[in-house]
């Protein structure tokens, strides 16, 4: 492989923007919600999750903190895998039940779904990843 691309894929900083790219979807999501914190919670009665208020704290909690125990490489990084992984599984009953609809909405649905499982494994690779560079530095 050439030296350049090796330093590249060794280097903390495509790391760090491999990982913001990846758990891009759940850091801006749990600052958007920040932003506007009413529209959290309407989010949140939506879904039927009740009290409102709370769901959004923890909602808000799991993507900021498992994106930033993932990009900062931190012994947790699987930590922060496993919280985002749990809080991605845990839309699919309730914001993607792709097996009560039909045609073009059940297929739309099932197609984010999908995508949800690949998010599952590349956070995956990511815990796997910082904790091969941490081994690596030891």
């Amino acid at each position: 492989m050439n030296h350049l691309i090796q330093e590249i894929l060794r280097s903390r900083m495509f790391y760090v923007l491999a990982t913001l790219l990846l758990t891009y979807i759940f850091w801006w999501s749990g600052l958007s919600k920040i932003w506007d914190f009413n529209a959290a919670k309407m989010e949140m009665a939506h879904f039927g999750l009740e009290p409102q208020a709370l769901f959004a704290v923890l909602t808000i909690t799991v993507q900021l903190l498992g994106s930033w125990l993932i990009i900062s490489a931190s012994r947790l990084a699987w930590l922060g895998a496993l919280m985002l992984s749990v809080f991605t599984l845990s839309t699919i009953p309730l914001a993607h039940r792709f097996w009560e609809m039909e045609g073009l909405q059940a297929f739309l649905e099932q197609a984010l779904v999908q995508d949800h499982i690949s998010v599952i494994g590349g956070l995956a690779v990511a815990a796997a990843l910082a904790h091969a560079r941490r081994q690596a530095r030891s």
